[in-house]
């Protein structure tokens, strides 16, 4: 039996309809148990700051904790050498919600402020990927028919029964970064910053951008 072997590629253009912000938490302190004691009061201080803008406590949810050791280098009689420092705590997180530039103008506003002193980005990204990947698959598929059927008729033959359907369901990256890491300098953000952070946020995210392939084999006769 002959075959042909073609690969489609579907792509769409998606518009995020939630707003993702990723917060990170790092402090350094001499002793383990202390590190492991301040990262849960942190913690539990940023949750209650976002539970008055709307969220449950559940909403605050993390990516990756870790408490690993600090040392610093210094000189000493022409030699450089290290000297422990003590225990860093590193706890990434994320808070999603439905787009909305009044609240999270609010919502930045207050974690600029706030005694915890996070580190956040703010990405967009859709609720339900699931029908997108979907309707992936079948673009890919389309685009795989159509790529063999021309070559099939380039060679003077035509498409049979299809024999196989590879996917390999790879990572498809559902989020777009508008908007750079803000950090606070010295607890306070610049002027201008700050002003943004008290009003709404002016903020139209890019459509996201996705693709996906499909392998098809056919049958050529």
């Amino acid at each position: 039996m002959r075959t042909i072997k073609v690969t489609g590629k579907g792509n769409l253009s998606v518009r995020p309809d939630t707003t993702r912000i990723t917060l990170s938490l790092e402090r350094t302190y001499k002793e383990y148990k202390e590190a492991l004691e301040h990262s849960a009061k942190d913690t539990e201080l940023l949750g209650e700051l976002l539970a008055g803008y709307g969220f449950e406590r559940t909403d605050l949810k993390t990516l990756s904790f870790n408490v690993d050791t600090e040392y610093e280098s210094y000189r000493e009689d022409d030699v450089y050498k290290q000297r422990f420092i003590g225990y860093k705590y590193t706890h990434m997180m994320k808070v999603e919600f439905p787009s909305d530039n009044e609240r999270l103008g609010k919502v930045l506003y207050a974690l600029a402020n706030s005694p915890v002193d996070p580190q956040f980005q703010i990405s967009y990204t859709v609720k339900d990927p699931e029908p997108v990947k979907n309707e992936l698959l079948g673009k890919a598929v389309a685009d795989a028919k159509i790529k063999a059927g021309v070559l099939a008729q380039a060679a003077g033959l035509s498409l049979g029964e299809i024999q196989n359907i590879d996917y390999s369901w790879g990572r498809i990256d559902f989020e777009v970064r508008p908007v750079d890491r803000m950090v606070r300098a010295n607890g306070m953000l610049g002027a201008r910053m700050e002003k943004a952070m008290a009003y709404d946020m002016n903020i139209e995210p890019d459509d996201i951008e996705v693709s996906d392939t499909v392998t098809v084999l056919w049958e050529i006769l």
